[in-house]
């Protein structure tokens, strides 16, 4: 477990961080618990960078989130977000939250359906079909009297009991590890990289990732860029921009492709909850971002199928 307490300027924000057990570790980013704490009447507005999926449950008082260029908003206990390459908007008011990031394996192993399908998509997790099966955790985050980690000790144990691993397990981890590397641009030298077909490579990076490998090694080097310059005390894109852009004009445009703005449209904004956020991941968990963790191998079942 990994704690977090209050941030700055942020101080209606805390969060606590649980490092996944060595069983489960593959397949998750962090678990978390964030506690809201503002005014009566009081929200916080902001926006979710491009991420892999995600489960969230609140206690009470859901926020409203929907698809920054599109989409219908979502206001439940339980909201489930599949991988994606744009932004969330999101307003939040006071309530306590667990998050769980799924990792490409993860998504294979638990949700088992094409993650393409829910590329950028926000859902009613209470009432889709596709995220069932996770309802019981909505109990755990209800019950009364337990501390939080007598919490995250019930939610990994329902993980454990849920599904085993996936029989492409190995390669889906060799191909998010190979993916991550900040030298590696090209889907032709990931292909070689993890010994695919670039056929071969792209269904399984629709299949498991959400999205074909183009554009997954462009959201990579996009959201370095992203998380440097929000992690910067000076906060000047020119210092924090992935030096494998041709140019800050290629730099913008993609920017804008992702994110739907322009980068100075970008740091303008308030960003109150993803600010205290990435600043505590980084010093706790030494990554701002999930989408730039390092999948850890952790124990494979050697039966998985």
């Amino acid at each position: 477990m990994r704690s977090a307490g209050e941030q700055g300027g942020a101080k209606a924000i805390s969060v606590r961080f649980f490092a996944p057990p060595d069983d489960l570790a593959p397949c998750f980013t962090t678990f978390y618990r964030m506690e809201v704490r503002l005014p009566p009447g009081e929200i916080l507005s902001d926006l979710l960078q491009p991420e892999w999926a995600n489960l969230r449950f609140f206690k009470d008082n859901p926020p409203v989130a929907k698809p920054l260029l599109g989409g219908d908003p979502v206001s439940s206990r339980f909201q489930a977000t599949g991988p994606s390459s744009h932004p969330m908007s999101f307003e939040i008011g006071s309530t306590t939250m667990w998050g769980i990031g799924l990792l490409p394996l993860g998504w294979a192993r638990f949700v088992q359906m094409p993650a393409d399908g829910f590329a950028d998509t926000i859902c009613d997790g209470e009432h889709s079909e596709a995220f069932a099966k996770f309802l019981p955790l909505l109990d755990i985050v209800d019950a009364p009297g337990m501390s939080p980690e007598e919490e995250f000790t019930a939610i990994t144990w329902f993980f454990r009991e849920l599904a085993p691993m996936p029989k492409d397990a190995e390669r889906i981890l060799q191909v998010h590890e190979a993916m991550i590397d900040p030298f590696l641009l090209e889907v032709g030298a990931l292909a070689d990289t993890v010994g695919l077909t670039k056929r071969t490579l792209e269904r399984l990076c629709a299949r498991h990732f959400g999205f074909p490998p183009r554009l997954l090694l462009r959201r990579q080097r996009m959201m370095r860029s992203l998380a440097a310059f929000m992690l910067s005390d000076s906060q000047n894109w020119s210092e924090t921009i992935d030096r494998h852009y041709h140019d800050q004009a290629h730099f913008v445009h993609e920017f804008h492709n992702f994110m739907g703005m322009s980068p100075s449209q970008y740091a303008q904004r308030p960003h109150p909850v993803l600010e205290a956020f990435m600043t505590e991941r980084q010093r706790v968990w030494g990554s701002p971002v999930q989408t730039l963790d390092v999948p850890r191998h952790g124990d494979l079942d050697e039966d998985a199928g």
